[in-house]
């Protein structure tokens, strides 16, 4: 992929993406064809930007607003988390269950 000539840091994030679809995907993945390519990659990009804590302001998610924080200590001790598996257990969501 070229990166534009007035856009030097177009390529150094484009680099950060890469890596981190090989690292947390593509590493872990045995892929068969150029179908059950695309599908991964169309998972993976949902749960990169819907899903997965960023190192940013407080791992907020791109496309979502920070949660309100839990302080009543009585609440805290009745949390029920629930684990979703996604692409045969490669990645995982958590959430709060209702």
């Amino acid at each position: 992929m070229l990166s534009g000539v007035r856009i030097p840091r177009m390529n150094s994030i484009m680099e950060r993406w890469v890596q981190t679809c090989r690292h947390e995907l593509l590493d872990r993945t045995l892929i068969w064809d150029h179908r059950h390519l695309l599908h991964a990659m169309r998972e993976f990009e949902q749960f990169y930007n819907e899903h997965r804590p960023h190192q940013g302001i407080a791992n907020a998610r791109p496309l979502h607003a920070l949660p309100p924080p839990i302080s009543d200590p009585e609440r805290i001790t009745r949390l029920d988390i629930r684990r979703r598996d996604r692409l045969g257990g490669i990645l995982h969501e958590y959430q709060h269950a209702a």
